[in-house]
């Protein structure tokens, strides 16, 4: 393939004068870590998503439940 190398980022990788194909590839990919694109491709697979508004609730109890029973065994001595 010669000429330039294009994909949907925009970044574009021309092949230089008695380049082999090795060198164009780590070439390219030196490009690519260096832009961030990468980075910011890995980070949004494990980007968690928001909170429902009954899961925030039923968190919000969960948590309440446990400091009362927190509190009712460390009243009893059994936590100190």
């Amino acid at each position: 393939m010669e000429g330039k190398e294009k994909n949907k980022t925009g970044l574009s990788i021309e092949r230089k004068d008695r380049e082999n194909s090795k060198q164009l590839v780590g070439r390219f990919f030196r490009h690519l870590r260096q832009s961030g694109i990468m980075r910011q491709a890995k980070g949004s697979i494990y980007r968690k998503r928001p909170l429902s508004r009954a899961s925030k609730i039923k968190a919000a109890l969960r948590r309440n439940e446990l400091r009362r029973i927190h509190e009712k065994e460390e009243k009893m001595g059994k936590i100190s």
